[in-house]
């Protein structure tokens, strides 16, 4: 059973000091001002996707519950901030005893998003809410894009699995992230022992080209591998000549070698010679995996070759060039006191240069056409319409401060794979073009 995020199998520290400065400073004026404990309404949304795609995922959402949970001002983080004089006591005084008790309602995990679209709703105190910004968005942009960058892998991968190797490319920690969230996005596996421990996901790995090089023949190299991990393991053919590599790992493993990957060359030529050497070796069983500085454009290409499997690193932890989701985290709703009786009122801020934002506490819907294909993103405020109600996308995630929607890392898989199946089919193109599906606001009062 996968037990991703319904337990820590490590423990995470405190998540306080994942936050900009300006979060604590405006506490404390808000704190002096009599503001702090105004009921507040932040959303995090983007106002764009990036250049040229089609939708975004939604990736982060276990990790932010994590966050949020853990978010605490031990002595050692308070003795820092008094150390640097970066808040006055009383605001010291009021972060010792921290601890989130607001609401927080969100798209579920691996669901799909479009410009507009209110992905998070945190709803509390100005003072709780506020610190949470930038740890929140951190999450947020960063696995959201490597969710999406996945999720275009996949798609071009079609059925044939993924293997998330991009660890060595990354922040060692971010690392572990990015393989979560490109398990959501649809790889199979990770090279990441971290994120096997951390996240439950299926780990794989044989060897690399130093194995080949550490032994005086590659002959030699091949028959360890084999004794040790036995005739269904992956030799690495491309660190001499692959032709004689292919026959060499034949000769040693016999017809039941389980795969041989190619990590260089012009890999569609390589693919058809080796399945056609493989094939008159008798070992037609015997797949063939790719790797080397793939992205979702070089998986397409190799569609037609005889590919069993892709193993992909730089492009994925970067996103395959859009590393984050411009997602931000914008005040909407506040009430005009600290009474908790007091209605909340539209706020958002005004200004050119396409910053602009919509007032509001929102909820969103999607509109599907009579065979079930999405059709729209619905944004509004008010009432729902009642054609939309059974069409709602947010869910409540956080109750009073407590976390209410911890799930397994494969359901959150498997509704991303649903979600994308409801996408208009030109959602899977890989050339530019826009948002597949428009974002339409609405304003209905009760």
């Amino acid at each position: 059973m996968n037990t991703a995020d319904l337990g820590l199998p490590v423990e995470v520290p405190s998540t306080a000091l994942f936050t900009d400065q300006y979060e604590l400073t405006m506490l404390q004026a808000a704190l002096k001002a009599g503001t702090a404990e105004r009921r507040s309404v932040f959303e995090v949304f983007t106002r764009r996707l990036p250049e040229g795609r089609r939708y975004g995922v939604v990736a982060g959402t276990g990790r932010v519950l994590d966050a949020v949970e853990n978010f605490r001002f031990d002595a050692d983080v308070l003795g820092f901030l008094r150390e640097r004089g970066i808040v006055d006591e009383v605001t010291l005084d009021w972060l010792a005893g921290y601890r989130f008790s607001g609401d927080i309602w969100g798209y579920p995990e691996g669901e799909v998003y479009f410009p507009g679209s209110p992905l998070m709703r945190v709803e509390g105190s100005f003072a709780e809410c506020v610190l949470l910004e930038t740890v929140i968005l951190s999450i947020l942009n960063h696995d959201s894009a490597i969710a999406a960058a996945a999720s275009r892998m996949s798609s071009a991968a079609g059925d044939r699995p993924l293997i998330e190797m991009g660890a060595r490319r990354t922040h060692e920690l971010a690392a572990v992230a990015a393989s979560r969230a490109a398990y959501i996005g649809g790889f199979a596996t990770t090279s990441d022992l971290a994120a096997g421990f951390r996240y439950g996901i299926p780990t794989v790995g044989t060897s690399a080209h130093a194995f080949t090089l550490l032994h005086d023949v590659e002959r030699d190299a091949f028959r360890a591998q084999i004794d040790s991990l036995g005739r269904g393991t992956t030799l690495l053919v491309d660190t001499y000549d692959v032709a004689e590599a292919v026959r060499t790992a034949v000769e040693v493993a016999g017809p039941e070698l389980g795969a041989v990957r190619i990590d260089s060359g012009d890999l569609l030529l390589v693919a058809h010679r080796v399945r056609h050497q493989l094939d008159e070796l008798g070992a037609a069983n015997t797949r063939i995996i790719v790797t080397s500085d793939l992205d979702e454009y070089a998986i397409a290409s190799l569609a037609a070759a005889p590919v069993d499997a892709y193993g992909v690193g730089t492009q994925l932890v970067t996103g395959s060039g859009h590393p984050t989701c411009s997602m931000v985290y914008k005040l909407v709703a506040r009430a005009e006191s600290a009474d908790p009786r007091a209605p909340l009122v539209p706020v958002a801020k005004k200004s050119t240069g396409g910053k602009t934002s919509i007032g509001g506490r929102k909820w969103a819907a999607r509109r599907l056409d009579d065979d079930g294909v999405a059709q729209a993103e619905v944004v509004g405020t008010g009432a729902v319409p009642a054609e939309l109600a059974d069409r709602q996308l947010l869910v409540e995630l956080v109750e009073g401060g407590e976390v209410v929607a911890r799930e397994p890392l494969d359901a959150v898989r498997d509704r991303h794979t649903a979600a994308r199946a409801n996408l208009p089919l030109s959602a899977t193109q890989l050339s530019r073009g826009e948002p597949v599906l428009p974002t339409e606001y609405v304003h209905v009062r009760p």
